[in-house]
């Protein structure tokens, strides 16, 4: 089942985050169906530009047709946005005046049953964002080996019953491959204890996404691609974020965070004003944003969305 239906969560939140100039360089590390980078490319003028990576084919293939239907100013590379300041720089481009990250898997992606990222659509078990990446979801199940699994369930599903799990598909794949979504979604529910089971939460929904995190690396790109956009943000630039788990989200707020405070010690006491270091970063929302009630009618899949906004105010030098 093919679809490009996707709602963009947080999207008018997003794009006044941003505080886009028509004249402006933009940046979309995550296209996906083009929900923001195409109220993006609405708001830049002729002076304006558009950079959107992606690592998904059929993502990328949909996107520059109706991208294209609003303006040429725009350029997407098929790329892991953890490769973003590389490639921004083979393009002579070295600063930008906003970046975005949408975090989330595109409902086209869930939706798409040969995908393999959903628990609710038997599939094989792939769940690459990346077509051409070697590593799948049922190569992680099929070899890695107890600790390792109970580890990934544990630290990026967050799976009390990681262990559990974890022992029962070496007990399956010892007598029998283990290929399918639906075959993964039977060995967690015999694995865990049936109270567990008429609980609102999909049984499988951690141990899902602690295998698409595992197989695309999520986490570790996430934090390279950050500090990366920190380096290449123009003053006033400011970085947008919308999260989806909490492992996502407190990355973004350590590294945000990390920026934006100066640890204060006794000698600021005997400095001037003008003699105190001031951070090259200010953070726009102390408070996280979520999705309003609204926006939570018209999509289940907001609910779990955090967005984060962080903005250069000086520079190295100044």
């Amino acid at each position: 089942m093919k679809s490009n239906e996707h709602i963009s969560v947080l999207l008018n939140e997003a794009l006044e985050g941003l505080n886009i100039k028509p004249d402006g360089t933009y940046v979309d590390m995550t296209l996906g169906r083009a929900g923001h980078s195409s109220k993006i490319l609405e708001r830049l003028n002729n002076k304006g530009k558009l950079i959107a990576f992606d690592q998904d084919i059929e993502a990328i293939t949909y996107s520059k047709e109706k991208l294209s239907s609003i303006s040429s100013n725009f350029e997407i590379i098929y790329s892991n946005f953890v490769n973003a300041k590389e490639e921004l720089s083979k393009r002579d481009i070295t600063k930008v005046d906003g970046i975005l990250y949408d975090l989330g898997v595109s409902s086209p992606q869930f939706d798409e049953d040969y995908r393999g990222f959903s628990y609710r659509y038997n599939a094989p078990l792939d769940m690459r964002m990346d077509l051409n990446n070697p590593l799948t979801a049922k190569e992680v199940v099929n070899k890695y080996s107890l600790n390792d699994l109970t580890k990934i369930f544990k630290e990026y599903g967050e799976e009390r019953y990681s262990y559990l799990i974890a022992k029962k598909i070496v007990e399956v794949r010892n007598k029998k491959e283990i290929n399918t979504t639906f075959e993964l979604v039977d060995i967690i529910k015999s694995s865990i204890p049936k109270k567990e089971l008429f609980k609102d939460k999909h049984p499988a929904k951690q141990v899902f996404q602690a295998l698409r995190i595992e197989v695309n690396n999520e986490l570790k790109v996430l934090e390279k691609s950050l500090n990366d956009a920190l380096t290449i943000l123009n003053k006033n630039g400011r970085i947008v974020v919308i999260t989806f788990h909490s492992l996502e989200d407190k990355i973004v707020k350590n590294t945000f965070n990390k920026v934006a405070k100066i640890k204060g010690d006794r000698h600021n006491d005997y400095l001037l004003p003008s003699e105190i270091k001031k951070p090259e970063f200010i953070l726009i929302n102390k408070k996280v944003i979520t999705p309003s009630e609204e926006e939570l009618e018209l999509n289940h899949r907001a609910k779990s969305a955090k967005l984060r906004i962080i903005e250069r105010v000086e520079t190295k030098g100044e």
